[in-house]
């Protein structure tokens, strides 16, 4: 949680999340985005790496009666992520779709702002399931798949968060 006062195009901030170091002062936006950069990487090492790793998934994937990942999993699907996913397992209406990895966001600001391939092959499979359930295609100008999409992260820091 911070507190932040803007003057001057500068933020004036003080953090007050008691598990992370204490980090205040001025600052640019720009600044205070890469000290939450590095915050967020160095628990991306120790957090969603290994769950990486242990299942390879990138993307995952819910509609009716599946779903791939659940409440349990906000490290790895955000906040939104992992309450639709745990909608879906509780039989709540919710539309089809799927929701790329938090630890991507950092991959993809490793490989110089590109993403990685894998999570768009990943992706594209995804909205292909989507399009099969609801029978309308991506892109399709006489039946065109609507969809949404929305950034989510593992901590909610209104207007400070890094998306791709």
């Amino acid at each position: 949680m911070y507190e932040l006062k803007l003057r001057n195009k500068r933020l004036t901030f003080k953090k007050k999340d008691k598990t992370s170091p204490m980090i205040s002062g001025e600052r640019s936006l720009e600044q205070i985005m890469e000290l939450e950069r590095q915050s967020m990487k160095n628990s991306v090492s120790t957090t969603d790496s290994s769950v990486a790793k242990q299942n390879n998934k990138l993307v995952y994937f819910f509609a009716s009666g599946q779903t791939d990942g659940n409440a349990k999993m906000k490290d790895v699907l955000g906040g939104k992520g992992a309450n639709l996913a745990e909608m879906t397992s509780l039989g709540i209406s919710v539309p089809p779709g799927f929701t790329i990895a938090t630890h991507i966001c950092q991959a993809f600001y490793d490989a110089g702002e590109k993403l990685p391939e894998a999570v768009k092959v990943d992706s594209l499979e995804a909205l292909k399931k989507v399009e099969k359930i609801i029978g309308k295609n991506f892109g399709d100008k006489a039946n065109p798949l609507l969809v949404s999409v929305r950034s989510g992260a593992r901590a909610s820091m209104p207007g400070m968060m890094d998306t791709i």
